[in-house]
């Protein structure tokens, strides 16, 4: 299997010295009414269609009749043989923004997901040879790679108990892991992977609503929790100072009254309003 082969080709100044030389030449014949003059024309010809300017960040890949002859990476002006097939190939970094798909998370719900990969070619044989065009198989292979992501992880961990990780939560090892798939995807391609990341996540329309109402609830279920272990606390530092301090003596039936009304009071989400007791505790 062929790999990539740096080329080192003539200066181009010499080739349009040459070629300019050339060029002075069949005038100075035809003058002359020499037929040599038609020989030097098409060689001049042969000289000027050698020449070639590769700019900074830039590559040409040179194939002469079918074969591989190697890929010119270094900006300059050069004279090649003219039979060869040039074709230029950007080295220079790239942004790919997609537009956000819908996908499947791990539980099934549909979510919208989006994603910045930054990309360049690095082995120009491969991006030249290896695949029919490597910028649209860049597109292709970023849809698979967040469609395959998506299917291993849910949205949200709150849908999925025994998930570690998820596409809201992960963060940095979500998008390590997507970029460690498109680098394994990209690869067959020559192209560098630079960086990749999730840029756009939400739940697909059909369902953000609902989902929404869900995580609120979520939210207010586990507000509710702290707020009950706060009051339990409370309540129970209450009767034990009561209690060491000897305050008052109450019996069971007022301790379940005073740890009621205390409950009331501490766990209620409206203000309550108080009543004053001018009696005994058992009227």
């Amino acid at each position: 299997m062929e790999k990539e082969k740096v080329m080192s080709p003539y200066l181009g100044y010499l080739g349009a010295f040459f070629a300019l030389a050339l060029f002075f030449g069949p005038v100075a014949l035809a003058i002359y009414a020499s037929p040599w003059w038609l020989f030097l024309l098409i060689a001049d010809a042969f000289c000027w269609a050698g020449l070639l300017v590769v700019n900074p960040n830039e590559s040409a890949v040179l194939v002469l009749f079918g074969n591989y002859s190697g890929t010119i990476k270094k900006n300059g002006f050069y004279w090649i043989n003219p039979f060869f097939i040039r074709k230029k190939i950007s080295l220079r970094a790239r942004n790919l923004n997609s537009e956000p798909i819908k996908v499947n998370d791990k539980l099934g719900n549909p979510v919208m997901i989006g994603i910045v990969l930054v990309w360049k070619v690095e082995n120009t044989f491969k991006a030249a040879f290896e695949v029919d065009d490597f910028i649209r198989f860049v597109d292709i292979q970023s849809e698979a790679a967040i469609r395959k992501l998506t299917g291993f992880y849910p949205y949200d961990s709150f849908d999925d108990k025994e998930a570690d990780l998820s596409l809201r939560s992960g963060g940095e090892e979500v998008n390590n892991e997507l970029e460690k798939e498109l680098k394994d995807r990209l690869k067959i391609a020559g192209i560098h992977v630079i960086e990749a990341r999730i840029a756009y996540l939400a739940y697909a329309s059909e369902i953000a609503g609902a989902m929404l109402r869900r995580q609120q609830a979520a939210a207010i279920v586990s507000a509710r929790q702290k707020i009950v272990e706060g009051a339990v606390s409370m309540v129970d530092l209450a009767l034990a100072r009561l209690s060491q301090q000897e305050i008052v003596e109450l019996d069971e039936d007022k301790k379940a009254t005073m740890v009621s009304n205390l409950m009331v009071v501490l766990c209620s989400d409206k203000d309550v309003s108080p009543v004053i007791n001018t009696g005994t505790l058992y009227q």
